[in-house]
């Protein structure tokens, strides 16, 4: 910086502000700084380039253009001249995103004093001359040895001959009589991809666009294989400002850039399974949908599988086993595609298929059957024997999607129906689906205000003994008092409340508040022995970790002794996971209530296994009845 008054560039397009900032300036101090001002970005542009200003003002607002897009392209174009950035209020990211490109830093208009905008330019400046003093010595460290790591080299333009330093010429597997001195030497060994770049950024240097040479490419070794390289440079210029000479350095980056290909591969696949990740199968997916609309004739189908049974599984034989199983699920799934097609775990036991560029919808089912035939072959794994299916859902994009979440989103309720419909099988996605969801979604969310509106009423199902013909007690049934549509049908709602969580929430309100009714109506109507209480449990209710304190929480609340209530868990709940069922049974018999098996008959059905669960009675289906009626067999 000269002696002199601080030299300043502003460039503003307002006159006001201009003159605001030049009263500024002479409120710090006259003769300080000597200001130039122009109004336009190509003005601005132009007058950084005579590199005749110690310091730039951009405005941020220049007509059409920014001056965050002047500060780039001042950069992009390698001038160094420090830059402070003029913005408006609210202008916050525009701040944050200046510094980012470059800017040393920005004030706020309206909010500038002398005292501010001194501080400012004098902070800047001090920061430029240590930026500089830094740069100019790498510069030089460039030039210089580097240690026995780098090789060197000095490219003489007068001669057109380059120096290759003997580590140089070893970094590439070369004796030092095998390379000469011609630049080709270094040209006719970068990779073909590479070598368009490589001449670009050299040219660029050359014609003065940036401050130094530094480009990563491949080069390639002796034995044929290529390894990365980073090459940095400097040129040198005589006294007309004529390049004479360019020299740096090479040095050998193979081992970071495999470091970062692993760090990418880890970051897009499944570290499990080896899979591409969620991610990954998104952004391919994302393209194939870009193909789609541009060819008519392009074609693309999405499996989303979902392994049946597999959460039981996993509680069963232990996490390890789930592992193993999702390992070996991944590559049988890998031999049923074609080589461009991509399958990916998403996650937990959800895998996704993208089929790309399938010629119809046949070469899609055939894929798709051949994939369940493949999971039907039973699995062997750490000396057990293993069959599991699994339910997938199918988007095709002859559907018509502009983007990946759509497809994926089709995709889940294909799967879900699939689910639904009695899983080990698949369900391809239509409009009739999504009508289906659609309803579905509205149901959960109109369960939700129910539930914050208090809409729900328990009614009570007298319970009769046959001997005495005496009511002994109620079983408490929920039902719906929808505002519009009246009574709503347990069978419309239950279903979305057990897959949507809702049921938790609703299974400790019918919990407390039938229990609540019928110790008022045991003080009210005192019968001995007293009237209880009949409550269903639902499966995720059952799964409940603090079920058990929840239950014993409301009987104390209540006052109902817990031989008056009587819990109620179907078949199926019990047998999804017969060790811990038997668990936790255990524990709610601590609480003295009483437990049926509800639905009998309806699931595993086998008499011979109750003795194995601390239960009270039965509740038989009809289905059971009439079963053993036809088939005597069937009794154990």
């Amino acid at each position: 910086m000269n002696s002199g008054p601080i030299r300043l560039l502003l460039v503003e397009d307002d006159e006001d502000d201009y003159i605001i900032t030049r009263d500024l300036l002479r409120e710090i101090g006259t003769g300080q700084f000597a200001m130039d001002w122009v109004t336009s970005y190509e003005a601005g542009m132009e007058a950084v380039g005579h590199n005749a200003h110690d310091l730039c003002l951009f405005d941020y607002r220049l007509g059409s253009a920014t001056g965050l897009d002047l500060l780039r392209e001042v950069r992009e174009r390698g001038y160094r001249t420090p830059i402070i950035l003029l913005t408006g209020q609210g202008d916050h990211e525009v701040d944050v995103e200046a510094i980012r490109a470059g800017a040393s830093d920005y004030l706020v208009k309206g909010q500038i004093t002398a005292t501010l905008l001194e501080r400012s330019i004098r902070h800047t400046l001090e920061r430029a001359q240590t930026l500089e003093a830094l740069r100019e010595s790498e510069e030089r460290y460039v030039l210089a040895v580097r240690g026995a790591n780098d090789g060197l080299w000095d490219w003489n333009l007068k001669s057109n001959e380059v120096y290759y330093s003997p580590r140089w010429k070893t970094m590439l597997g070369c004796q030092d009589d095998e390379v000469g001195s011609s630049p080709d030497e270094w040209f006719k060994r970068v990779h073909p991809e590479d070598i368009e770049r490589v001449r670009k950024e050299i040219g660029a240097h050359l014609d003065g666009l940036t401050p130094h040479f530094e480009h990563e490419y491949r080069m390639l070794y002796k034995d044929g294989s290529y390894r990365w390289v980073l090459t940095r440079g400097l040129a040198v210029r005589d006294q007309m400002g004529k390049v004479t000479r360019l020299a740096g350095s090479l040095t050998d980056i193979t081992d970071r850039k495999h470091f970062e290909e692993q760090l990418l591969h880890n970051a897009l696949h499944d570290p499990m399974t080896g899979l591409p990740n969620r991610a990954l199968f998104l952004s391919r997916l994302t393209d194939a949908v870009k193909r789609s609309k541009r060819r008519k004739d392009f074609l693309f189908a999405v499996f989303l599988l979902d392994l049946d049974r597999f959460k039981e599984l996993n509680e069963k034989m232990g996490p390890p086993f789930g592992d193993q199983l999702l390992m070996a699920v991944a590559h049988r799934l890998e031999l049923c595609l074609r080589g461009g097609d991509t399958v990916a775990r998403l996650g937990g036991d959800q895998f996704a298929i993208l089929l790309d560029d399938i010629k119809d919808v046949s070469n899609m089912t055939r894929i798709v059957e051949r994939i369940q035939a493949e999971l039907l072959v039973p699995f062997y794994l750490v000396g057990e024997e293993i069959e599991i299916t699994s339910s997938i859902g199918i988007a095709l994009s002859a559907t018509g999607y502009d983007n990946a979440d759509d497809v994926m989103r089709d995709a889940d309720m294909a799967m879900y129906r699939a689910k639904t419909m009695g899983k080990a099988r698949y369900e391809v996605f239509d409009v009739v689906m999504h009508t289906r969801a659609m309803a579905r979604l509205e149901m959960e969310a109109a369960l939700r205000q129910a539930i914050e509106r208090q809409e729900f009423q328990l009614f009570y199902q007298p319970i009769v003994s046959l001997a005495s013909g005496k009511i002994t007690g109620f079983e408490a049934l929920i039902r719906w008092q929808h505002p519009k549509r009246g009574l709503v049908s347990p069978n419309e709602f239950i279903p979305v409340a057990e897959e949507s969580g809702l049921i938790i929430p609703m299974g400790r309100w019918i919990l407390k508040e039938a229990c609540a009714q019928v110790r008022a109506w045991q003080l009210q109507f005192p019968t001995h022995p007293p009237l209880n209480a009949s409550v269903n449990l639902a499966g995720p209710q059952f799964a409940q970790l603090d079920l058990v304190e929840q239950i014993s929480q409301v009987l104390r609340s209540t006052g109902l002794d817990g031989r008056s209530l009587k819990i109620e868990i179907t078949e199926s709940i019990i047998m999804r996971n017969a060790e811990s069922s038997i668990s936790l049974l255990s524990q709610l018999r601590t609480l003295n209530v009483q437990l049926y098996i509800d639905d009998f008959g309806t699931g595993y059905s086998s008499l011979s296994y109750l003795h194995d669960f601390p239960t009270d009675a039965l509740k038989i289906d009809q289905s059971f009845i009439r079963r053993m009626s036809v088939d005597q067999g069937s009794v154990e």
